[in-house]
């Protein structure tokens, strides 16, 4: 008798050439990125977190959309955080998630968030480089600009 066991698999394709990407120079550069990545549609209607990816020169390996939540949060689960940032072999990352709302200051448990995946990933050598809270307008939040990171 053979028993079959599940198997899981996490996969990740970068969308962009890690060398034909431009390196994040800024909190605006990420911003832009992110922003042109969000669907225009639904982010003035719910809340999504995700990741930008880099590389040991800053260079975009990819956005991956952590998760999709309700009107004034999403529920962001570290485990699957960490399999994407090691899967991509990712060395530093930018978090992201959006406020429907317009409101651009951060919440507790946005800041307490934070904090708990800098501390984390700190043991895997990953750098927290910023957080951005982006609005339906294109405007942004920066973390590491109003000294929060």
């Amino acid at each position: 008798m053979t028993t079959k066991v599940n198997e899981i698999r996490i996969s990740y394709r970068e969308k962009i050439r890690t060398q034909k990407s431009e390196a994040i120079k800024s909190s605006s550069d990420a911003a832009k990125l992110l922003f042109k990545d969000w669907d225009t549609d639904t982010i003035g209607l719910h809340e999504s977190f995700k990741v930008l990816l880099l590389n040991n020169s800053n260079k975009t390996k990819g956005v991956y959309q952590l998760s999709s939540g309700g009107i004034t949060g999403t529920v962001v689960d570290i485990r699957i955080l960490f399999a994407i940032i090691l899967k991509s072999l990712s060395v530093g990352i930018i978090i992201a998630h959006n406020h429907p709302s317009g409101k651009l200051m951060p919440s507790e448990a946005d800041k307490q968030l934070t904090d708990k995946i800098k501390k984390a990933v700190a043991f895997f050598d990953v750098k927290v480089l910023d957080h951005l809270i982006i609005t339906p307008d294109g405007s942004f939040y920066s973390f590491s600009d109003n000294g929060l990171l």
